[in-house]
């Protein structure tokens, strides 16, 4: 069997000023024996892809597989050019037997609110009806009807942090491969209860979205021709009309049993909306600064500040804080330690200076309005050059990570790494690759979401989030939506949804089946 594989993947922020260019996506662009070979076997949901078509003997095509991670728009000109590329490269790939796929789910364009389900529908057009097409796609993705239609099957990951990326692939892999070997007719139905959260807030450990995905997870066990299910939490920074939740359910050759079974996880998830916004959680800056502060005085162990709000890796609303406080007595001698901030042009300037200099930057805070503006600082240089490195953390096992020329600067007590390539801190290596000892610092100043609790939250002595006005912020009702549907909670705190008596009937009735 012949099984084409490729991905075009980005989680846009919708409201930041930058967008994410032909070059960004290039920067992570793998093509022939680069994907074939350089993904098998990572945490990707391409190894996953690789992996399982190996193992059954069958010959996987390779199209084109980026992922930009999380950014600002996709240029529209970047999508057209990728867009154009997968269709060129099926098109051209002889007879084929099946497409697996990856899309995030959240992307978007200035110009097109639902890309990826513009992506499908050209792709559909190449190859026709008939060619099989899986897709694998986040937990944090923004779905619509029109791309659940244009899927034979899709498949969420069910974690975040996004452990299972691998899996995911490999889930997409296993279902494609027995539609064709005739074992199963996986039938897909989505629906979508008008709920969308912060992404703070998306971590599946988080009872009671723990207990949804759990039953998400179990289903196929419980319940007789469902061969998989999947609860995607969407992405309330990306602004679409198909902002917010969708349950996803595949059954063997019965559509009507995937629609029920979804209704019905989709009713669990409307019953526990306001249990799922969990504003306990978060601090505000000052608040969280001084717990923070005060827990590390007494702790054996680090405490994790998380400014999670920060999309772009780079505000500076707590590290202008606590460099200030660093240079005074406010700053008790406490070691803090933040990890890739993502600044260019003061990397630049470091990696000319050279280690053992001392400068004087404008360090962050470039991105957008909304960052908490550059600090103005002097800073002695510790190490400088280009970072480069192979991946070692649970989601980045395998993969190259180039971060581009690179500085490690000390404001007093308080050391930055300073990157010239946008990412977020969810590993070790952001701390090891540097030499830095996790263990010997007070404060570890991340800007991650969810995805650091993977490594992090066992090591930890505490994690205090903080809010800030950046573009992740945790009270949704601070952005301009343009797009978002009309009474969806928690925008309309009073949202209604008229499905839900009918999905509360299905949960009755399916009461028997023990999903609890």
């Amino acid at each position: 069997m012949r099984v084409a594989v490729g991905g075009f993947a980005l989680e846009s922020v919708s409201f930041l000023p930058l967008e994410t260019d032909l070059a960004d996506f290039e920067r992570e662009a793998r093509r022939g024996r680069g994907l074939t070979e350089g993904l098998a076997g990572t945490a990707t949901v391409a190894g996953g892809f690789l992996d399982v078509l190996a193992a059954a003997g069958a010959e996987a095509v390779p199209l084109v597989y980026t992922d930009c991670s999380a950014a600002g728009h996709a240029g529209d000109a970047a999508f057209d050019h990728f867009r154009d590329e997968l269709i060129g490269r099926v098109t051209k790939a002889g007879p084929l037997d099946g497409l697996l796929l990856f899309l995030h789910g959240a992307m978007t364009t200035p110009q097109r609110p639902d890309p990826e389900g513009d992506l499908l529908q050209a792709l559909r057009d190449a190859v026709g009806v008939d060619l099989p097409v899986m897709v694998a796609f986040d937990l944090h993705a923004n779905l619509s009807p029109r791309t659940a239609g244009l899927c034979d099957a899709l498949f969420g990951f069910h974690f975040s942090p996004h452990v299972d990326m691998a899996e995911t692939g490999a889930r997409a892999a296993r279902w494609l491969l027995a539609r064709l070997n005739g074992a199963a007719d996986p039938q897909l139905a989505l629906v979508k209860p008008p709920v969308v959260l912060p992404s703070i807030f998306t971590a599946t450990a988080l009872a009671p979205l723990k207990d949804i995905v759990a039953a998400s997870l179990t289903l196929p066990e419980r319940v007789p021709g469902i061969l998989d299910a999947s609860v995607f939490c969407g992405f309330a920074y990306a602004d679409t009309p198909d902002l917010g939740f969708s349950v996803a359910v595949v059954a063997d050759g019965d559509r009507a049993l995937a629609q029920r079974e979804a209704e019905r996880l989709a009713g669990r998830v409307w019953a526990a909306r306001e249990a799922l916004l969990h504003e306990e959680l978060v601090d505000d800056l000052d608040g969280g600064l001084a717990k923070a502060k005060q827990i590390a005085r007494d702790a054996a162990r680090p405490v994790v500040l998380l400014e999670h709000a920060d999309r772009m890796n780079d505000s500076t609303w707590a590290l202008k804080r606590l460099i200030a406080e660093s240079a005074s007595s406010e700053g008790g001698g406490l070691s803090v330690y933040c990890p890739y901030l993502w600044d260019p042009e003061t990397a630049a300037a470091a990696v000319a200076a050279g280690a053992g200099a001392r400068l004087t930057v404008a360090l962050g805070g470039k991105s957008s309005d909304r960052t908490g503006g550059p600090i103005a600082a002097e800073a002695e240089v510790l190490w400088a050059g280009d970072k480069v490195f192979t991946g070692t953390g649970p989601m980045r096992k395998g993969r190259r990570i180039d971060l581009g020329p690179s500085a490690l600067l000390r404001f007093g007590g308080v050391t930055v790494s300073v990157v010239s390539v946008c990412t977020s801190a969810i590993d070790l290596d952001a701390l090891e690759q540097f030499g830095i000892d996790f263990a010997a610092q007070d404060i570890v100043l991340l800007r991650s979401k969810t995805h650091f609790r993977a490594v992090y939250e066992p090591l930890a002595a505490a994690i205090v989030i903080v809010d800030t006005p950046d573009w992740g912020t945790a009270d949704l009702k601070r952005l301009p939506y343009r797009h978002a549907p009309a009474g969806i909670f928690p925008l309309a705190r009073d949202a209604t949804w008229p499905r839900a008596a009918d999905t509360s009937e299905i949960m009755k009735q399916s009461s028997g089946q023990g999903d609890d």
